[in-house]
């Protein structure tokens, strides 16, 4: 799994968790009146503006990837869209579908103009939140797996990492061996450089000390 898309996944599971939580609530709004139905759709309405805005960083997060790997992201981005803008039109309805007792018996007869305040309406909302659920769950567990994926992935890397770290660190040892050994060749050397010369000076002294021998012989014949 491409890390490059762990930002965008992670958006589409906030968006998915966000959208199951709009369609509960908007199939709650139903059950309420008055003052506690006013602010269960300001409530639900800063929920769709939360969503709204988690789809935009999906989209600008698609729109940065290449377009090999930003293409199919940008498709899914659309049909959140798609997604948000179903649940803007039922939290529209379900807002406008409170009143009094008599315009929802009036609905329940089928003489209101809001089908959805009706409870086949209400039934066929239930029946789309649950399928939206359902939906929202299947992406969930893809994402699940998508994370799987990743950690293992991860764990991979990691594992590759530490083989490296021993290499690195064998030769890191060979290396400082080396420097050991060369470090005793120049001491033998040294060593050896120093018999060297001192060899050399016994033999200048042997050739000089014969050199006056002869000398001395030969003077003293000639005198």
């Amino acid at each position: 799994m491409d890390d490059s898309t762990a930002l965008f996944r992670q958006y589409e599971t906030d968006y998915c968790n966000k959208s199951t939580d709009i369609s509960r609530k908007v199939t709650s709004i139903a059950s309420l009146t008055g003052e506690l139905r006013r602010k269960k759709v300001s409530e639900v309405e800063a929920d769709v503006r939360e969503a709204d805005n988690v789809i935009k960083r999906m989209d600008m997060e698609a729109r940065s990837l290449a377009p090999d790997k930003g293409r199919p992201l940008l498709n899914k981005v659309r049909e959140y869209k798609a997604d948000l803008t179903s649940l803007r039109e039922q939290l529209k309805q379900a807002a406008a579908g409170g009143g009094s007792e008599d315009a929802a018996a009036r609905a329940e007869l089928g003489l209101g103009d809001n089908y959805y305040s009706t409870s086949a309406g209400q039934r066929d909302r239930m029946l789309a939140a649950t399928e939206r659920m359902q939906k929202t769950s299947d992406r969930l567990q893809v994402g699940k797996q998508q994370l799987a994926e990743t950690e293992e992935l991860g764990v991979t890397i990691l594992q590759d990492l530490a083989r490296q770290r021993e290499t690195i660190t064998h030769a890191r040892d060979t290396l400082h061996g080396a420097d050991d050994n060369i470090s005793k060749a120049r001491k033998v050397l040294g060593v050896m450089s120093k018999r060297i010369v001192q060899n050399k000076i016994i033999m200048f002294g042997i050739v000089a000390f014969l050199l006056a021998a002869i000398f001395l012989i030969i003077y003293v014949k000639l005198k």
